[in-house]
């Protein structure tokens, strides 16, 4: 092998494995563990000073879903970013689960998601405040690792209270 080549290919390594750092599990690093009781969760996230609580409404079967975890979900500066200012979990919008609701209720993930949240497709991402209120809304898959940290800034920073977030992201254009 020739001095290019062989330098070609410790630069090729040397690129795939610092991405390959930055790539991690999003069900170990993005998530949080919980037992379903989002009204402790929330008490979880005052005490540890979080702007909120993070949910990631998802089905089995959402390749949307699957994307996300893929692709944005799974980048460790995602993942810093969103737990050091939320605590973050997963809803499956089909479970049969019992869980506790921000205001200590109990029922079922499904309905959850469906009756209390109006969740009607997938992944649908929440934010909610320190009083367990939605204040950010956002269906779809989100588009790159830079929209997705930017919707985060936008529910940290409470910027949901001046603007929609399509003319915060415009604004960042700028």
């Amino acid at each position: 092998m020739g001095i290019v080549q062989s330098a070609f290919v410790a630069v090729f390594l040397l690129i795939s494995t610092t991405v390959l750092s930055e790539i991690r599990d999003p069900g170990e690093h993005f998530f949080h563990s919980t037992f379903g009781d989002f009204s402790e969760e929330l008490e979880i996230a005052r005490e540890e000073g979080k702007k909120g609580v993070f949910l990631f409404f998802e089905e089995d079967d959402c390749p949307f879903c699957a994307r996300m975890k893929a692709t944005i979900l799974n980048q460790s500066a995602v993942q810093d970013f969103y737990r050091d200012h939320f605590q973050i979990y997963r809803v499956n919008i089909k479970g049969e689960v019992e869980i506790t609701n921000f205001k200590g209720e109990m029922m079922l993930e499904k309905h959850f998601a469906e009756k209390k949240n109006r969740v009607r497709a997938t992944p649908l991402m929440a934010f909610y405040n320190l009083d367990g209120e939605m204040v950010v809304r956002y269906t779809g898959a989100a588009s790159s690792q830079k929209e997705f940290l930017l919707l985060g800034q936008y529910a940290a920073d409470q910027h949901y209270l001046k603007s929609s977030f399509s003319r915060y992201k415009r604004q960042q254009r700028n």
